[in-house]
């Protein structure tokens, strides 16, 4: 790919939903933007995605800018679907996408511009910069003392497909959010002979939909009501709707939901956790502390031997590499600024994907997508 003094497009690093909406909006607003991928296909991290995944946002509200989602995915939309979804978006815009190609440092150039520097020494100048590689980069595999000691497998949640491998075998599930409590029920489901779940912050959990009212209707109607307010309504809500599972040893958390959504921590969407519990056919237990001699040491002192281990403990950002030297990370890593705001001190370079809003990621990111091209618009 060229890259000439006369052309200066606004580069698109990431062609998930996020990067792909952002160039969709400036595309449609008469602005030149290229996204460079580095893997060879559109929406490579949803199609890493364990197979029975679903979008826990409806389909009318998780459509991106000037496409929606066809009525035949069905409301909650399947992990295939969304690839398809993104497949035919990137062509319904005629989106320019360079694959292959990753961004490895972005830095200022002479005047407004901003410098990319690329694998195969490729040296890209833009008019601006669209950050969209999103919060799901890097697995995060905690470095648990005495686990090389493990026989068993020991993999983290982004390697885990199906539940086929571990049928008949007992799995231990680390981690309580979203992805470890939706593996432990496709395990269950799946024939795995024992699934434990290891819970080092009880989850709030939420019905995905109550009465045909999503949940995500409702993170909408209260994202900017006081968090006080809203974990006193959610805390009524969830005592009608969720079964008090104390006694299988998931108790109600203590901190209001809405309170630990603002600390970054998204309620678990019920896609069969709660019966999977209540029934024992999910054993909750204590965070995972270590290994020693091939066992796994939980936090309450207890040693177990599990067939395999599936550490849903997340991901990192890895922004550091691309924008640490520019002063515009968190002391968590995370953008200062998201959608339509630049940095004070990098104007030109806006990050879309790295919230976690309950009002649904998707609806998001095609929020955003608007704001960042009406910013480089005036800009």
């Amino acid at each position: 790919m060229d890259d000439t003094k006369d052309d200066h497009p606004v580069y698109v690093i990431g062609a998930g939903p996020g990067g792909l909406a952002a160039a969709a909006v400036l595309r449609g607003r008469g602005v030149r933007a290229v996204i460079l991928e580095k893997s060879n296909d559109v929406g490579a991290s949803w199609r890493r995605h364990y197979d029975r995944l679903h979008l826990h946002t409806t389909r009318r509200l998780s459509a991106l800018p000037g496409l929606p989602m066809p009525r035949s995915f069905g409301r909650w939309v399947s992990r295939d679907n969304v690839v398809r979804y993104l497949e035919k978006y990137a062509d319904y815009h005629s989106l320019e996408i360079v694959t292959g190609v990753e961004v490895t440092r972005i830095a200022r150039a002479d005047g407004p511009r901003w410098l990319l520097h690329a694998t195969g020494g490729r040296e890209l100048t833009g008019s601006a910069v669209v950050v969209a590689t999103g919060d799901n980069h890097t697995p995060r595999l905690p470095d648990w003392p005495g686990a090389e000691t493990f026989r068993g497998d020991l993999v983290h949640a982004g390697e885990y497909r199906n539940a086929a491998p571990y049928a008949g075998r007992d799995v231990l599930v680390v981690g309580a959010g979203n992805t470890g409590a939706e593996i432990a029920v496709d395990l269950v489901e799946g024939g795995a002979g024992r699934v434990r779940l290891a819970v080092r912050t009880v989850p709030h959990i939420v019905r995905r939909s109550t009465a045909g009212w999503p949940a995500q209707r409702t993170g909408i109607l209260v994202r900017r009501l006081p968090a006080r307010l809203v974990d006193r309504a959610a805390e009524t809500l969830c005592r009608l709707s969720v079964p008090d599972l104390s006694a299988q040893g998931l108790p109600r958390p203590g901190t209001g939901l809405y309170t630990r959504v603002r600390e970054g921590a998204i309620p678990v969407q019920d896609v069969g956790l709660i019966d999977a519990v209540r029934t024992a056919r999910v054993e909750p237990v204590a965070a995972v502390d270590s290994f020693d001699d091939g066992k796994v040491v939980l936090a309450d002192g207890t040693r177990t031997a599990p067939d395999a281990v599936i550490a849903a403990t997340g991901y990192r950002r890895d922004l550091e590499p691309l924008v640490g030297h520019l002063d515009v990370l968190d002391g968590r890593g995370r953008p200062v600024v998201h959608g339509g705001r630049s940095p004070a001190q990098a104007p030109g370079l806006y990050f879309t994907g790295f919230t976690n809003p309950i009002s649904g990621m998707f609806r998001e990111l095609a929020i955003d997508a608007r704001k960042i091209a009406a910013a480089v618009l005036r800009q």
